[in-house]
């Protein structure tokens, strides 16, 4: 994959290892401009910030900070996309499988299984299937094109399914019949993670009051009473004191996510 249009800076980025795997996340997120576009909206987006944060505080630490959230909004966003599309893949994954078990079970081959699949289904696991397929084509080995596919897509159930091909390839056994083993336990894993989706709600929406309230109460303060709150503006201490509590409320959010995040 070309990291950039522009050669000379294809082959800075290409010198520069956390550049791949930034490049993974756009390819991941489906995300179709090149490394070095946004690598260019993250420099504009930062400059902006700063410039303005500078103008508007004449502050040169807001102004940073101002160039570090602007700068960091492209990621985030291909972050959230990512995250979207792997999630769907996942919730794609049992039917494709079952998919290509029935395929086995008439008599096709596994390529003709993942072809079905990738004809079959829309993006994202259409989209990546489709890869495999392509790959074997041209005449990349099975093991390595499914390899591929579990580096490309960040989804945990997708290494089951390559780790039994590749074994399956190398020892024999029922394929078709590993497949649907290997979707009912996603199944029922979905199953059993809506279940706990349920019983964490309750720590979730009090996690989203605590994160909220110094916000709605800053902003109703600011409202009725504009001169309560000028001495953090405009004195140095005050200014000090919101960047402190800016800081410890990200620690405290990154706490409060810890809490509530459950994994199954």
């Amino acid at each position: 994959r070309e990291l950039s249009k522009l050669p000379w800076l294809n082959r800075i980025l290409l010198s520069i290892p956390r550049m791949q795997k930034i490049d993974l996340l756009l390819e991941q997120g489906n995300v179709q401009y090149p490394l070095g576009y946004l690598i260019g909206i993250t420099l504009l987006l930062a400059f902006t910030g700063f410039i303005g944060g500078l103008l508007i505080t004449t502050n040169f630490i807001f102004a940073i900070i101002a160039a570090a959230l602007l700068g960091t909004l492209p990621y985030f966003y291909i972050h959230i996309k990512k995250r979207r599309r792997m999630r769907k893949f996942q919730e794609q994954l049992p039917d494709a499988l079952d998919l290509m078990a029935r395929s086995l079970r008439a008599g096709h081959s596994f390529s003709s299984g993942l072809k079905m699949v990738s004809d079959e289904f829309e993006d994202p696991i259409g989209t990546e299937f489709e890869k495999v397929v392509d790959e074997i084509n041209y005449g990349v080995g099975v093991p390595d094109a499914m390899k591929n596919l579990s580096s490309r897509v960040d989804c945990n159930d997708i290494k089951y399914f390559v780790i039994s091909v590749i074994i399956q390839r190398e020892t024999g056994g029922n394929l078709s019949e590993i497949l649907e083993n290997i979707a009912h336990i996603i199944r029922e894993r979905f199953k059993f993670e809506g279940k706990v989706r349920v019983l964490a709600s309750e720590g979730k929406f009090s996690a989203l009051i605590l994160i909220a309230l110094p916000f709605v109460v800053g902003f109703a303060v600011f409202i009725f009473n504009q001169e309560y709150l000028k001495p953090l503006t405009s004195d140095p201490a005050g200014r000090i004191m919101i960047l402190v509590a800016i800081i410890m409320m990200m620690v405290g959010i990154f706490i409060i996510k810890n809490i509530i995040k459950i994994k199954v």
